[in-house]
């Protein structure tokens, strides 16, 4: 994507006028997104982009400048403009000899750029026919097919020369459905790191049911309970409580800014002893899966909180250096365009040793979550409020009747404490995390397991 020659170049004239580091981030993607609207194909578009983003740091001041020009005078112009911001001006810094930094491979087996749009389009027709073929009640059918490639080089000052490939594919169905008590939506949207072989592990037309299923089932729901209760949460459906609610607090930045209720808290118990989580960015075939991170240090699986007790946060380059710590490979950007920042990859909390259906059959009452909606989260004090898309009564340790209009409210160390039994199950939820402006494909995971109290917010009289 770059010549080494041409990429020590540019970090010299970065470091020109003084400065502590330099770096050069290179990207190139391609990708291609399929909408269907109640039958019609809406949309078939194809992209391709390419630049660089350039950032000079000094002290605590840091300049950066992005350009779509890849040429020599191009890429030195943005390393002056970086240098300028960074408000530099001493002596010449220096740039060390680059040496080949590799991370995880992860194989992609099928290129989807080898695959016919035809094929592409037939793939989401399946999952549109089958949403409809579930029910009469189902009146209108939506969905995206989406697969992107994202090519990237990080050349430092420190000597780092690291690339990297990734490949992702995804598939989208959003159904509704009609009925006495009025309308009701339900979407199944699956992801996958990796090519074209994701059609070997998701069929198109089980995604279309899925999504017709939840809003069928919807149309049965009554106005959920308000109040105190027990929660038993769905293998994979709480994993996004986990990850806004925690992950973001243990994000370096909001830790050095004391804006995270876990800040000065390494040694200390925040969770149920039964509670292990990590932030894996090598997790197989995960949404947030790559073999380095945007700053070209190896993802690894960084473990957050042990046995209850919290062990390290997810660092950046920028945190790390200034606290001294190890780069965990969690520095991400959206784009060239952008900064890196401290991000969570694949936030999972690990399984524990209780059948799942144990777990249903010891709970009196309570609420069943198969899966939440959006919420919003404070991570200066933990807390937060999500809503439910998809949850049931628990009545005499059975799972009952379907309950709409809900919101799970509480926070989130809090939850990590009243964590009292963890199923030997798993799963994962994809999804895309926004932070300052930037949206990364992320990927949140947990088993099935039981929260002792949480507070829910409902209509029901």
């Amino acid at each position: 994507m770059l010549e080494r020659d041409l990429a020590e170049s540019v970090l010299q004239t970065a470091l020109h006028s003084g400065g502590d580091f330099a770096e050069i981030f290179v990207e190139g993607r391609r990708s291609q997104t399929t909408s269907l609207d109640d039958g019609r194909i809406e949309e078939l578009v194809s992209g391709r982009e390419r630049g660089a983003g350039i950032r000079v740091v000094k002290d605590d001041m840091t300049g950066f400048a992005h350009t779509a020009d890849l040429s020599a005078r191009g890429l030195r112009e943005a390393a002056r403009e970086a240098a300028a911001a960074a408000r530099a001006g001493e002596a010449p810094g220096t740039t060390t000899a680059f040496r080949d930094v590799q991370g995880a491979h992860h194989a992609i087996d099928v290129d989807v750029a080898s695959v016919p749009k035809a094929e592409k389009v037939a793939r989401l027709r399946a999952a549109e026919e089958a949403a409809r073929a579930y029910s009469g009640d189902v009146s209108q059918v939506s969905g995206w097919y989406a697969d992107s490639t994202r090519r990237i080089l990080v050349a430092n000052s420190d000597g780092v020369w690291a690339q990297d490939t990734t490949q992702r594919v995804r598939l989208y169905v959003q159904a509704v459905a009609v009925g006495d008590t009025g309308m009701q939506t339900g979407m199944h949207a699956p992801g996958y790191t990796g090519g074209w072989e994701f059609f070997d592990r998701v069929d198109p037309a089980e995604v279309g049911r899925e999504a017709a299923r939840k809003a069928v089932t919807l149309l049965e729901a009554e106005p959920a309970p308000a109040g105190p209760s027990t929660v038993v949460l769905e293998k994979g459906a709480g994993g996004v409580l986990f990850h806004e609610a925690c992950g973001h607090g243990l994000e370096a930045d909001h830790v050095q800014k004391d804006q995270s209720v876990f800040a000065g808290k390494i040694g200390e118990r925040v969770a149920s002893p039964l509670v292990t989580l990590v932030d894996d960015g090598g997790y197989e075939r995960g949404w947030g899966t790559a073999g380095i991170d945007d700053e070209g240090a190896p993802v690894r699986r960084n473990t957050l909180i042990r046995d209850g007790v919290l062990e390290d946060y997810m660092w950046d380059g920028t945190r790390a250096r200034k606290d001294g710590r190890e780069l965990s490979g969690n520095g991400r950007r959206q784009s060239y365009r952008h900064l890196p920042l401290a991000r969570m990859t694949n936030t999972l909390l690990l399984p524990g040793e209780t059948d799942p259906e144990d777990i249903v059959a010891g709970t009196e009452r309570g609420i069943y979550v198969a899966s939440l909606a959006g919420g919003s989260v404070n991570t200066a004090t933990g807390d937060f409020v999500f809503g439910m898309s998809e949850a049931y009564l628990i009545e005499d340790g059975e799972i009952t009747r379907p309950i709409r209009g809900a919101n799970m409210m509480g926070n989130g160390p809090d939850v990590l404490a009243r964590i009292d039994v963890i199923g030997s199950d798993f799963d994962t939820w994809p999804g895309t995390c926004g932070k300052q402006g930037q949206g990364v494909p992320v990927t949140s995971g947990q088993p099935t397991l039981r929260v002792t109290e949480v507070t829910i917010g409902g209509t029901a009289t």
